[in-house]
């Protein structure tokens, strides 16, 4: 077979490896060929592909990024759709698609598998919010630079006895906010699972300050306080319509410096939690997740996704990773809640 291979939406650390583990073993297992579309849905909407070998693939697994390049391209807009894609793919002997991406991607590849495509999926999220597989590729990244950068803004708070907040991504989750505030020891952790008030916030910063600690807030980009009815955003929508998200922090700060009279500073760590080298974790994740992608297609699985359970890689239908994002469980707050303050 001809497979062809995408990677669309928001860059994350293990693409690569996941495009290795495709190809490494649909070359060793089942002597497939391979070609990458460029660009996510852009290049199969416009038949925009680079050829695979095993020597493009020598070595990726531990870059971060993707090599085919990504994009955020809606492939039934335009001048896509089904019957687009179908033609380019059979112009191109491609006879089925890998396609690597979060809800939006595996959302539009169940649409086209509906239209008749071969397509077989693979999670892809920093945030790690897809109901159907316990974990994803890059989150375990993400919350590593996000302790790592946490751990730095400590040592300069604890210097000025300032209070610091860490604004870490998470549009609907706080998975990354509650692994990194639990890592470095935050004060309070504030995720968009849970509406706080700003009387709760000062308190437990100044429990901490009364302590003599310097009172360290980790805060997900998608917090909302209870005064408030929607995430803060003051850039406008993204491609797809949604608000994005950014500034949270910068909004907490002067209110949490005013009612206690202590020095605060915020800090947003962005999109440097998705750049970088990926976690060992995350390296063989993705391979694992590559691997048994292939398995997807040789066993003619359409309209699947691989995910993982516990320790094993399983094969879960597109509808079971849409529509359910995973939230962080109210005991898994109240574990952590337990250390704020």
């Amino acid at each position: 077979m001809k497979i062809g291979i995408l990677t669309s939406g928001g860059d994350c650390p293990g693409l690569n490896a996941v495009i290795r583990g495709i190809v490494l073993k649909g070359i060793k297992s089942y002597g497939h060929e391979f070609v990458g579309f460029r660009d996510g849905w852009r290049g199969v909407v416009e038949g925009d592909v680079m050829d695979l070998p095993r020597q493009m693939v020598r070595g990726i697994s531990k870059q971060g990024g993707t090599i085919l390049g990504t994009s955020r391209t809606n492939p039934f807009e335009g001048n896509g759709g089904p019957e687009v894609i179908k033609a380019n793919m059979e112009r191109l002997g491609v006879d089925a698609l890998i396609a690597i991406g979060g809800e939006g991607t595996l959302a539009a590849a169940r649409r086209l598998t509906d239209a008749g495509l071969k397509i077989v999926g693979v999670p892809k999220t920093v945030d790690n919010d897809l109901d159907a597989t316990d974990y994803t590729f890059g989150f375990d990244t993400a919350v590593q630079i996000a302790t790592e950068a946490i751990d730095r803004l400590r040592t300069t708070g604890e210097s000025h006895h300032r209070c610091m907040i860490a604004e870490v991504m998470g549009r609907h989750v706080g998975w990354i906010a509650l692994h990194a505030g639990m890592a470095t020891g935050a004060h309070a952790v504030l995720i968009p699972e849970q509406k706080t008030s700003m009387d709760q916030i000062v308190e437990w910063v100044k429990e901490a300050h009364d302590r003599g600690r310097a009172p360290l807030v980790v805060v997900a980009e998608g917090f909302v306080p209870d005064h408030q009815d929607s995430a803060h955003s003051e850039r406008g929508l993204d491609t797809f319509g949604r608000p994005r998200l950014g500034g949270i922090g910068e909004q907490l700060a002067p209110e949490i410096e005013a009612r206690t009279g202590i020095e605060t500073r915020a800090t947003i760590l962005g999109h440097i939690q998705r750049g970088g080298v990926p976690s060992s974790f995350d390296r063989v994740l993705a391979t694992r997740l590559g691997m048994a992608a292939v398995d997807s297609v040789v066993e003619e699985r359409w309209g699947t996704m691989v995910a993982l359970k516990g320790t094993e890689i399983e094969h879960v239908p597109f509808e079971a990773a849409l529509g359910n994002l995973k939230t962080v469980p109210q005991h898994r707050y109240e574990e952590a809640a337990i250390l704020f303050g």
